[in-house]
């Protein structure tokens, strides 16, 4: 039988029949589906000091379970005293189980430790797909908070099979998605 994570079973039983009923499709292959997650994080200061970096691919990898990799930068930027190739951020894609693992940890952890929460905002990029900008990477309770150098934020992306903002938003929204009102 094996392991299937809560998110995957709960797509599978409820999402799939729900999304299936509210937009009329013929097929269950016609039903959105949640592909992957993206975890990106630009390290602006990397220019100075090369550890920054290497913090950054260790929380990544920490907070997802996966091994991040650091990104390099594609152009020569003379004011920002950047050369091509030089390492920039940190990036890593999650797919399958370690994606469902991770967003329910999102949803029902990470979220809820943010200061101030009052939902995420509810606008997506048009094909259905969803971006969240993270401030501080401590509401992962992976990180420990006194062994971090310093506190910074990250990019996560949602990508759908969704055709449309609409399917794409109902998809996360019956994930648990804590859209605002």
């Amino acid at each position: 039988m094996g392991y299937t994570p809560n998110l995957k079973a709960k797509y599978n039983d409820e999402i799939v029949p729900a999304l299936k009923e509210k937009f009329s499709y013929t097929s269950v292959m016609q039903v959105p589906k949640l592909t992957k997650i993206v975890l990106s994080q630009g390290v602006g200061k990397a220019t100075t000091d090369k550890k920054l970096v290497e913090n950054a691919v260790n929380e990544m990898t920490m907070i997802t379970g996966q091994k991040a990799f650091a990104t390099n930068s594609k152009k020569d930027v003379s004011n920002f005293k950047l050369r091509k190739g030089m390492p920039v951020g940190a990036k890593v894609t999650l797919r399958s189980d370690r994606m469902y693992e991770f967003l329910e940890r999102f949803l029902r952890v990470a979220l809820p430790r943010t200061r101030d929460f009052r939902g995420i905002n509810n606008k997506l990029d048009g094909r259905g797909n969803y971006n969240v900008g993270i401030k501080e990477q401590i509401m992962f309770p992976e990180i420990d908070i006194d062994k971090i150098p310093n506190i910074t934020g990250m990019d996560i992306t949602f990508v759908t099979t969704a055709k449309t903002d609409e399917e794409g938003f109902e998809l996360l929204k019956n994930f648990g998605f804590p859209f605002k009102k």
